[in-house]
């Protein structure tokens, strides 16, 4: 018997399957026929790499929200000074 050859795109669903989906690598073997080692090989091949770009988009967001931050309490720092001007005045 020769190896069964499977497309690119059966390859990259059998992934979807247990990456974005939730499914186990052994239950997708056994619904496709397809060994474990060979789901882990195609894996390994044809999932996206997340740890890189992943990285820069939370680091961009982390950036951010950290300018976020200092703004907004800047903000809160001049509104406590004022609320106290105002009330000493009020007296």
């Amino acid at each position: 018997m020769g190896k069964a050859r499977y497309s690119d795109d059966f390859k990259r669903d059998a992934i979807q399957q247990i990456t974005e989906r939730g499914y186990s690598t052994a239950e997708v073997s056994r619904r496709l026929g397809v060994s474990c080692h060979s789901l882990y090989a195609w894996r390994k091949r044809y999932s996206k790499p997340a740890g890189n770009s992943l990285g820069e988009d939370h680091s961009a967001e982390i950036r951010r929200l950290k300018l976020e931050l200092a703004r907004v309490t800047e903000e809160r720092d001049i509104l406590k000074k004022a609320t106290a001007y105002f009330a000493k005045d009020a007296k």
